[in-house]
């Protein structure tokens, strides 16, 4: 039994990955306003929306529903930021960060609950699974 009340977050390698998941979270029921893609390089993000259809869409914009996903380019302290808002502790947050470092995509359904200040989600799921 899916819980939509979870956030999932799954490290991709490249756009039919990512198109792959976003498809996977939307067929578990996940809604178009509650799938991100976080990269950290704005041509690769450009062509992940080239490749996937996907839209690149602002922080004020993110109610358009027109996109495959919400996808956040920008610098490491504002991407930390928008996972730290959907319930990644800081210390995943720096983690899954470096791992944007080395390429990978970030594809995050979110359970629908804002996080703010040290407040996290520890139930937050990671695929592939990170040990520590």
């Amino acid at each position: 039994m899916n819980n939509l009340s979870n956030t999932k977050v799954h490290t991709v390698n490249n756009p039919v990955e990512v198109q792959e998941q976003v498809y996977k979270f939307q067929t578990e029921g996940y809604a178009k306003d509650r799938i991100y893609v976080l990269t950290h390089d704005k041509d690769r993000t450009k062509r992940i929306v080239e490749n996937t259809d996907a839209g690149k869409i602002g922080v004020a914009e993110e109610g358009l529903g027109t996109a495959i996903a919400n996808i956040f380019r920008s610098t490491g302290d504002e991407l930390r930021a928008k996972m730290r808002s959907l319930g990644i502790s800081e210390q995943d947050a720096q983690r899954l960060e470096r791992e944007m470092d080395q390429d990978k995509i970030l594809v995050i359904a979110w359970g629908g609950k804002e996080y703010t200040g040290e407040e996290f989600d520890p139930a937050v799921y990671y695929y592939p699974h990170y040990v520590v």
